[in-house]
């Protein structure tokens, strides 16, 4: 899932060494610390005296600091508690070479036998950043043509004046020490994947070096990861570095992906690249280094600058342009890691003051000040043990920025003071009948409403705004075309079957004039990985609910918790009724005035919402026995009805007493049916796989947001991976809604999966699966403190004379321990506070 507009998603492994805080020397310690640490965060390396911190993938930046942050503040702490310290840098120069020792690793222990002083004096720690290439061929052709930019990225990052008690006159010696090993530098030109995995097979077999793992490029596609691995850099003592070398680094594999496609036979000199490393590794930022478009020497502040240019296009593009440059101004101001070390030893002639300074720069948590932390780190009770990764509102450990204003009302009512609100809530409910119908009840329910609200930031609501009415328009072209000439399957774009086999392909759709808006409302369910990317989960374009209650929320919010408002620069969902009256009176004749709002009575699972939209847009509540046809135009108790806003079955209205003559009058003009019939060709799950080629073959336009991969069970090949793999699967029926018949493999048991198994088998067209999205979580109170849930994010798009995006959107909630949020599966909603650009 590459998710809205593409951004890449970027995470990091820092190396760190352990150092004695009496002595200042390294020591071979890193185990006492790994027994504290979790395992799935950090780990050993080659050197006893090195320990290893991974970050989890994301698209902000920011986000990423605060994770390296955090980590960090976990090994540091780890490390306080015995006597240790944390340096984050190429080297360290106090050392006393015997008294080191390698991991106790099979592995590590061949490459002593086999690589011997070369591989006890590996007294160097890097930066390795990952950014997502899932495309393999693309990661190795990238890796090769993103040589000449890695020099400012190693000069960035210098840190490693100093080996084994001596200044070595370069900025960062570490690439000297690591060029020593037979498989280092800058990786060759390769036809494809297949061709490098070839060679490094045949340098395998070769004998000279073990294992894969050994390929030690200063970039290459990972062995184990769809990324491409940056290796060039030092260990970084200030995490700004870091992130700002994250971001460079991520933007020129964007461009880089975008350049192949243009012209992929280009290479690269590699001599020129070894020299301008070298340069690089000399001068750090206070000398010269290569210009990498031109290949001549230039101050290195200003081959930094013009770098940032020809990324801006790129960094705009993934909302990074502003942190970068910052960032990038601010390491220019202070010079290299390297020359302050430098400094640090000339004023006092001490080694021991040079390993004092990357200390208290590694230990530093100026990025939480900097950048949208907190001031101090908050902390509340509500979340005593709470973990999620990938959550929106807490990362390893800390509240971000946005959400702390909420923290802190929350945190004064306390769990007693939220209990005490619920019951405000409840009331506030019951009194104004916000209730759902459940089929077999009596009684309507109260719609399970949590208490803290959901933000969305500025940039990813911006893109949401931009992507969705591109998906929209693209399937209304399909549904006009599909009904009409049916131009996309006589070019072969999308396979007759999809069409004509379709659940929700409705002959009725043939009626609706061909200059009719057929998707008048649409409202589409987003989710949010676990790395900040979003993506399309389902396009609902029949019935779609929700945009009454996303407004009916915000009145509950401020009834039940009125201290907390979201104040200036966000939304007011109430608008969205005024965008969707317009957009409705727009789809009409010209001069409509008349809406009428068809339910099917107090029955229905959303009649709350059927009655608050008829309120609120002075429309005609209805159900389908109240309408007549008189004249050829349809009218509610004499009134005439320019448009009728559906929201009920196709069948349920066009099998009511009226329902050939109402369809008679849409076909004429005579009145507009939104949604139109027959729209559930365009939403049903095996018409959503191809919705990307749809954006390209109707408006010519690459996606702005992204799908979930989905497999098709009626492809043989496909079926078959699908089988193979139920267990790590979502599967859903084809015409599934409302989360029923849906079986999330990672949570199913044996017996549920060979069910779901024997019925794809016996009836494999009416299946899908789609892979299993680490949703984003978000706090929920759960009686007694927060504890995180899944949630979803259903917006929607009103398309009169053109789509908009109207202010207003549904965050619905899953159960504890469930990843399925519809109200009829027990999930609930939230308040969504969605924030705007300045």
């Amino acid at each position: 899932m590459a998710g809205l507009a593409g951004p890449i998603a970027v995470g990091v492994e820092e190396e760190f060494h352990v150092v004695d805080l009496d002595t200042r020397h390294l020591v071979p310690r890193a185990g006492v610390l790994l027994e504290q640490l979790p395992a799935d965060r950090f780990t050993h390396e080659l050197q006893r005296s090195v320990v290893e911190a991974n970050s989890r993938p994301f698209v902000r930046l920011e986000d990423l600091g605060h994770d390296l942050t955090a980590l960090r503040r976990t090994v540091i702490g780890a490390a306080d508690g015995v006597g240790l310290g944390i340096a984050a840098a190429g080297s360290v120069p106090l050392v006393d070479l015997e008294a080191l020792k390698i991991s106790p690793d099979p592995r590590y222990e061949q490459m002593l036998a086999d690589y011997q002083l070369l591989t006890r004096e590996q007294l160097i720690c890097g930066t390795q950043v990952h950014a997502e290439v899932d495309n393999r061929d693309l990661a190795v052709a990238v890796a090769h043509r993103l040589a000449p930019w890695l020099p400012p990225l190693l000069a960035l990052s210098s840190s490693s004046p100093y080996w084994l008690g001596s200044d070595t006159g370069y900025a960062s010696y570490r690439p000297l020490i690591w060029q020593r090993w037979p498989t280092t530098g800058p990786v060759a030109a390769f036809s494809s994947a297949a061709e490098y995995d070839r060679v490094v097979g045949e340098l395998v077999r070769s004998g000279v070096i073990t294992d894969p793992g050994m390929i030690y490029f200063d970039i290459r596609p990972s062995a184990h990861l769809p990324t491409v691995e940056l290796r060039i850099c030092d260990g970084c003592p200030r995490v700004d570095d870091v992130v700002l070398i994250a971001g460079l680094f991520r933007a020129l594999v964007a461009r880089e992906l975008e350049a192949v496609q243009r012209d992929p036979g280009r290479t690269v000199r590699l001599e020129m690249v070894r020299a301008a490393t070298w340069r690089a590794a000399r001068s750090g930022l206070e000398g010269e280094l290569v210009d990498p478009t031109e290949g001549v020497p230039r101050p290195a502040a200003e081959v930094i600058r013009r770098m940032l240019e020809d990324l801006r296009p790129h960094l705009e593009e993934a909302g990074d342009w502003e942190i970068v440059t910052s960032l990038a101004s601010d390491a220019l101001a202070r010079g290299s890691s390297s020359a302050r070390q430098r400094r640090a030893f000339a004023r006092g002639g001490r080694l021991s003051d040079v390993v004092d300074l990357i200390l208290t720069e590694t230990r530093s948590e100026e990025w939480e000040t900097a950048f949208g932390g907190p001031t101090p780190r908050m902390r509340t009770g509500l979340l005593d043990g709470y973990d999620a990764p990938g959550d929106e509102v807490v990362i390893e450990g800390t509240v971000r920025e946005p959400y702390q204003p909420v923290l802190r009302v929350l945190d004064r009512l306390g769990a007693g003071g939220l209990r005490e609100r619920e019951l405000r809530r409840d009331c506030f409910q019951r009194d104004n009948g916000m209730t759902f119908q459940v089929e077999g009840e009596q009684e309507g329910r109260i719609i399970p409403f949590d208490l803290v609200p959901r933000l969305v930031p500025p940039g990813e609501w911006a893109g949401i705004r931009q992507a969705l009415p591109q998906r929209v328009r693209a399937l209304e072209a399909f549904l006009r075309d599909v009904y009409g000439e049916r131009r996309v399957i006589r070019d072969g774009v999308l396979p007759a079957w999809v069409v004509d086999e379709s659940p929700g392909y409705r002959e009725t759709g043939r009626r609706v004039p061909r200059d009719a808006v057929r998707c008048v409302v649409a409202g589409l369910d987003l989710v949010r990985d676990d790395v900040g990317r979003w993506a399309v989960l389902e396009d609902n374009l029949r019935v779609p609910s929700g945009i009454g209650y996303a407004v009916a929320n915000r009145r509950l919010m401020e009834d039940a918790l009125p201290e907390l408002a979201p104040g200036e620069g966000f939304a007011d969902p109430r608008e969205a009724l005024g965008t969707l009256r317009e957009a409705l009176l727009a789809a009409g004749a010209d001069g409509s005035r008349t809406i009428a709002v068809v339910s099917a009575g107090p029955g229905d699972s959303a009649h709350y919402e059927h009655r608050m939209l008829a309120e609120e847009m002075g429309a005609v509540l209805a159900v389908p026995e109240d309408l007549t046809v008189r004249n050829g135009y349809v009218e509610v108790a004499g009134r005439r009805i320019d448009v009728i806003y559906r929201r009920i079955d196709e069948e349920d209205l066009l099998s009511g007493p009226a329902g050939a003559d109402v369809l008679d009058a849409v076909e004429r003009s005579a009145v507009v049916l939104a949604n139109a019939p027959g729209n559930g060709v365009a939403d049903d799950k095996c018409l959503y796989r191809y919705v990307p080629r749809l954006i390209e073959y109707y408006l010519g336009e690459q996606p702005l947001i992204d799908n979930v991969t989905t497999y098709l069970c009626r492809d043989p090949d496909d079926r078959e991976h699908v089988l193979d793999r139920l267990a790590e699967l979502v599967v859903k029926p084809v015409d599934g809604f409302g989360g029923q018949g849906v079986v999330v493999g990672p949570d199913a048991s044996r017996e549920e999966l060979r069910e779901v198994a024997e019925t794809i088998l016996a009836s494999p067209d009416g299946w899908v699966a789609q892979e299993t999205v680490r949703l984003s979580t978000h706090p929920a109170f759960d009686g007694e403190r927060l504890s995180p849930r899944v949630v979803d994010l259903r917006a929607f798009v009103c398309f009169g004379e053109s789509p908009v995006v109207p202010p207003a959107a549904l965050t619905r909630v899953a159960p504890a321990d469930s990843m399925i949020v519809n109200s009829s599966q027990g999930g609930g909603a939230k308040d969504t506070w969605l924030a705007e650009e300045d």
